[in-house]
């Protein structure tokens, strides 16, 4: 027996399940994967791939040698669910609820590739746009990612603790012949969960290479300000000279106003030619 539920209120619950677990589960809360004697309860925060940053809705899954009881707390994730089984194969059968659990979880991550793919490819173009892209722009995208990230880490950590403990089959729940199944489908979360760890380091790079980016142009402004301070440094010395309140013998001097544009001219080339000698320019 399959039944899907929209967690709205117990009553059906208690009808049911066994009055003890049905309890258990509305009282929770519910650790990730809970193995009884000739039950396994499984919770988790459903969380869709493509758009991570959308609520997460809570799963709880009852599971025995004949029935499987999902409940939902959203109804976008019991329909979700409801098109994994229907698009199973062989979901017309009488199927066991080991069966169940497994075209639910293999449909769940189905698509998850091309998901994590495509995020590659947006953190890719995020790399390519650090010298033209603007950096408010490129600021909000790696943050965008990087909180994406952190999402699906602690969603498919969640999957992992689930799987090891289905693996494990302490109560021989699981045949022996499905078991296997359940032993591919947990690689494939374990290669899901490294392909995020791995998009986590790389856009840390690509985040570093953004900021030593910035860094340089932070950088090469501080010099070009350094090297108008220095040119004009002398002036304001010059200025600040003659702008003394004292009798100077220059100012009787017919020359004296042009001699000193003509040396505050000097100055800069002078300094001009040596900042370019010494690649300061």
């Amino acid at each position: 027996m399959l039944n899907m539920l929209l967690c709205e209120d117990g009553e059906e619950l208690r009808r049911i399940l066994p009055a003890y677990y049905a309890s258990h589960i509305l009282e929770g809360p519910l650790d990730r994967f809970e193995c009884h004697r000739d039950v396994n309860l499984i919770s988790f925060d459903w969380c869709d791939v493509r758009n991570p940053l959308e609520n997460p809705a809570r799963v709880v899954i009852y599971v025995d040698a004949r029935d499987v009881v999902f409940l939902f707390e959203s109804r976008a994730a019991l329909e979700a669910a409801g098109a994994f089984h229907r698009e199973a194969p062989g979901s017309g059968d009488a199927a066991s609820g080991e069966l169940a659990l497994y075209r639910f979880f293999s449909g769940l991550v189905k698509n998850d590739n091309d998901s994590l793919e495509a995020l590659e490819e947006t953190i890719i173009s995020a790399e390519d746009g650090i010298l033209t892209s603007p950096r408010r722009k490129l600021s909000h995208v790696f943050t965008r990612i990087r909180c994406e990230l952190f999402v699906l880490k602690r969603y498919y950590e969640q999957l992992n603790t689930i799987f090891e403990g289905l693996v494990e089959n302490e109560n021989k729940l699981i045949s022996e012949e499905n078991l296997r199944h359940f032993v591919i489908l947990d690689g494939r979360i374990d290669r899901l969960y490294e392909n995020v760890r791995s998009l986590r380091d790389y856009v840390s790079q690509v985040r570093e290479a953004y900021q030593a980016q910035i860094d340089i142009e932070q950088n090469s402004l501080m010099k070009t300000f350094t090297v108008i301070t220095a040119i004009f440094l002398p002036l304001t010395l010059l200025v600040g000279w003659y702008g003394m309140n004292l009798r100077m013998p220059e100012f009787k001097w017919d020359y004296g106003y042009p001699f000193v544009i003509a040396l505050s001219a000097a100055i800069i080339v002078i300094c001009m030619i040596l900042f370019k000698k010494r690649k300061w320019l």
